[in-house]
């Protein structure tokens, strides 16, 4: 495993953010972006082999040719547990996501999701899963959950917070085979029964279909998947249901927001955490 660092100013680190996440193929099995301090940003991009690194390497040079992206050989061990362990529960709301190391400490009467560190996106640290806990719990204080599709479920932080919230039932996806089998397990580790997580790509397939509508969706990814899923998380929303996206660099919401605009969805609001948008709409009905 690979890891390529590069630091400097928030455009330049958003606009070789963008690269990497619009490249298709990306050589990148997964790309972070944050501050790093007062007025610096922080890119991550992780990778399998030497060659999708230098590859990398050569995108954000291209992209950003002020920043300087170093490759770092990871050695051979869980390096996203170990950089995860100790992480201080993660509050939204009335919800708490934490390892049993610290959910033991935990006020009561919180909605408390155990989450350890693995491999599987999603611990609720991140500012676009912690975005969509607080988008979930407005849409508890309004109506019932209902029946739940969270797309790209990672480690399934958001569809186990739903069950737990009061929702129906709930689907996950992933394109990960070792996300869907945590994001599965962590569902035994909560008690929750009623979520299933998938191994699917997309969302228009005949077991979401079947499953459908549904009342509250999350699209946890990245702006270019969003952009393409807006024709299909449409008439797989309950009227009057509530959509959550995130995965958004704040310049990235605008696109993504007339996507769904443009298919009759009511966009209700945005959420800003850490440099990650999520935005929340409504089906009409």
């Amino acid at each position: 495993m690979y890891q390529i660092t590069a630091k400097g100013a928030r455009a330049p680190i958003e606009t070789a953010w963008d690269a990497l996440a619009w490249a298709d193929p990306s050589p990148a099995g997964a790309v972070d972006a944050k501050e790093d301090g007062r007025l610096a940003w922080r890119l991550d991009a992780f990778c399998e082999t030497l060659e999708e690194a230098e590859e990398c390497v050569e995108i954000i040079t291209e992209a950003s040719p002020e920043l300087i992206a170093r490759i770092e050989e990871l050695q051979d061990r869980d390096w996203v547990t170990l950089s995860l362990e100790g992480l201080p529960p993660v509050e939204a709301g009335p919800f708490i996501v934490a390892g049993s190391h610290a959910l033991a400490r935990t006020s009561p009467g919180k909605i408390a999701v155990l989450i350890e560190a693995g491999p599987a996106f999603g611990t609720g640290h991140h500012g676009t899963t912690l975005g969509c806990l607080l988008a979930l719990d407005e849409v508890r204080r309004n109506r019932a959950i209902g029946k739940v599709l969270d797309l790209g479920t990672g480690s399934g932080v958001l569809a186990i917070a739903a069950m737990k919230g009061g929702a129906h039932s709930a689907i996950g996806t992933d394109i990960d085979f070792d996300s869907v089998r945590v994001a599965n397990e962590n569902a035994e580790k909560n008690h929750v029964s009623g979520f299933t997580a998938l191994h699917i790509t997309g969302a228009n397939t005949p077991r979401i279909r079947q499953g459908g509508p549904y009342d509250t969706v999350f699209a946890n990814i990245l702006m270019k998947p969003l952009i393409g899923l807006a024709p299909t998380i449409a008439p797989l929303t309950a009227p009057g249901g509530t959509i959550i996206l995130s995965g958004l660099l704040h310049h990235q919401a605008g696109p993504v927001r007339s996507a769904f605009a443009a298919r009759g969805l009511n966009f209700q609001h945005r959420i800003k955490r850490d440099g990650w948008s999520t935005l929340v709409f409504r089906k009409p009905g």
